[in-house]
């Protein structure tokens, strides 16, 4: 069951952050986790809240651009070498990732193509999905 997160494309600036953070608690949006990368100009923001649609919009209304995209969330065990062991199973498959990212403790986000194939791999090889 693929999860949506939200894509949140912000100007490298001073407050940016703070600024869409704020509008989430506003709207009393509990924010699950989150991934930033930056360039030089701008910044990529992937978030995962507790209610999408509510939170697109009133990041919309704020004037940020943002995208929804399906990604993998799954459940990895605490101790070495398990992520690796995911990775690998997917790697043996020829599943490429486009980017990864931890969540919450051992919740972690996998951005691939074919969400649904990669799951059936996954749930055969006994990862756990995140609910």
């Amino acid at each position: 069951m693929p999860l949506e997160q939200i894509t949140v494309f912000l100007e490298n600036q001073t407050g940016r952050l703070a600024d869409v953070t704020k509008i989430l608690s506003d709207e009393n949006i509990n924010l699950q986790g989150f991934s930033t990368t930056e360039a030089r100009d701008y910044g990529i923001l992937r978030l995962v809240v507790s209610d999408v649609k509510r939170a697109k919009e009133a990041l919309k209304n704020a004037g940020f651009t943002t995208h929804i995209a399906c990604v993998i969330c799954i459940t990895v065990e605490d101790r070495p070498g398990e992520l690796y062991k995911i990775l690998n199973i997917l790697a043996g498959k020829g599943v490429n990732i486009d980017y990864v990212y931890v969540i919450t403790g051992t919740r972690i986000i996998l951005s691939v193509e074919n969400i649904e194939d990669v799951e059936k791999i996954l749930l055969k090889n006994g990862v756990k999905l995140c609910s």
